[in-house]
């Protein structure tokens, strides 16, 4: 019988997802591993799980072909680590209903999505895009806020916490 393989850490994980997009910039021309980290950043400090910041380090990898499902499918990672990067990873020629509804099935990928949002529509990285590209993408990121249910600058969490506080 097999033996299994040990788990990749968090730490192999983060120097995977950077290593594959290290030549990869975004629209404003920054190192793409900067969102990345930002993206894992907000998993974690929103309360994610160590599954849910390793998902956020691989959250475009297969969508922006840094990585093969193929890849992802045979790495030391645990299903449902796997299953929230699939649900976040738009297909081609997807609508975003299915993009969306995906999400919302898939335990933990919510707070992927909420996270990879919030930094993505951050002031200061729209600020320097051209005025035409900063108002598509907010609106673009409102959109999909609205379908995944997240009311702006409110994440799931902070939404219960306020609801089931008591007021005095």
């Amino acid at each position: 019988m097999p033996t299994p393989r040990a788990q990749l850490t968090l730490a192999e994980v983060e120097a995977i997802a950077r290593e594959a997009h290290a030549d990869q910039r975004d629209k404003a021309g920054r190192p793409y591993a900067e969102h990345l980290a930002a993206v894992a950043e907000g998993v974690r400090i929103r309360g994610g799980s160590d599954g849910q910041i390793a998902a956020a380090w691989l959250h475009d990898a297969v969508e922006d072909d840094a990585l093969s499902e193929e890849w992802l499918a045979d790495a030391a990672l645990p299903q449902e680590v796997k299953d929230m990067v699939l649900a976040v990873t738009r297909r081609d020629g997807e609508d975003l209903g299915s993009y969306t509804r995906r999400i919302l099935d898939t335990p933990g990928a919510l707070l992927i999505k909420e996270s990879d949002l919030a930094h993505n529509a951050d002031p200061a990285r729209l600020a320097v895009l051209e005025p035409a590209t900063r108002t598509r993408l907010a609106e673009k990121y409102a959109q999909v806020r609205g379908l995944l249910g997240l009311t702006p600058g409110e994440s799931p969490v902070e939404q219960s916490v306020q609801a089931n506080t008591v007021r005095d």
